[in-house]
């Protein structure tokens, strides 16, 4: 699976709302003038985990407020539709080219037993409702991540963790989101912790698995000719 090596940012898309600037002006400035607020605070809405992964693919050229605002849209309409979920946690991201995505959040208790990557029942329940906002948004790319704590050696958590977001992946595949959208399936082993190891709650919140849900090339494009 091709690795995507590309940068979360977290600032917000700030000129959507201006209504009388026209879409030229709008976009020259959100990809020349913004990138210094792109700059700061970093990780202000996302914390820890704003480091944890970064989506996206760069399309090479600014994309206008309006495109933004139209994907923003979508992304909403999902996260809402997401948080309905049982055991989903969804935090609004930014990724690589500025533009609202997605990241919905399981903790591995709720999807796994101890030690294991096999899904329990309880969690295909909720991977099969959340596969269904993915099969409505066919344009919206896909990166699955899996998370241990620091407990065992590395090469067991390595392994664990990369076998729990291939599970979710397979699973969600079998209620049929396409194969296509999943750009990078990887286990993160213990190397990104979001909270501190040394307590159990820490260890806790630490054994997850990450969807991230972002704009692909094509939405963009359609949202590119949806704005004009």
């Amino acid at each position: 699976m091709k690795k995507i090596q590309v940068l979360i940012l977290s600032v917000s898309l700030i000129l959507s709302g201006c209504s009388t600037m026209s879409k030229t002006l709008k976009g020259g400035l959100l990809g020349g003038g913004a990138g210094a607020v792109v700059g700061a605070g970093v990780g202000a809405l996302i914390g820890k985990s704003a480091t944890s992964a970064a989506i996206g693919a760069g399309i090479g050229t600014a994309v206008g407020a309006a495109t933004g605002t139209i994907i923003g849209n979508k992304m909403d309409k999902a996260a809402a539709q997401a948080a309905k979920i049982e055991g989903a946690k969804v935090d609004s991201i930014r990724d690589a080219n500025n533009l609202k995505a997605l990241k919905v959040t399981f903790d591995s208790g709720i999807l796994f037993q101890t030690g294991s990557s096999d899904l329990n029942a309880a969690s295909k329940k909720a991977l099969s409702k959340f596969a269904a906002i993915l099969v409505s948004n066919p344009t919206m790319d896909i990166a699955i991540m899996g998370h241990t704590d620091n407990q065992g050696s590395l090469a067991l958590n390595q392994k664990l963790s990369q076998d729990r977001a291939q599970s979710v992946a397979n699973f969600l595949e079998t209620q049929n989101v396409s194969s296509n959208q999943f750009k990078e399936i990887v286990g993160k082993n213990f190397s990104q912790p979001v909270a501190d190891n040394s307590t159990a709650a820490g260890r806790k919140a630490n054994r997850r698995v990450e969807v991230y849900m972002y704009a692909s090339e094509k939405m963009i494009k359609d949202a590119q000719l949806e704005a004009k």
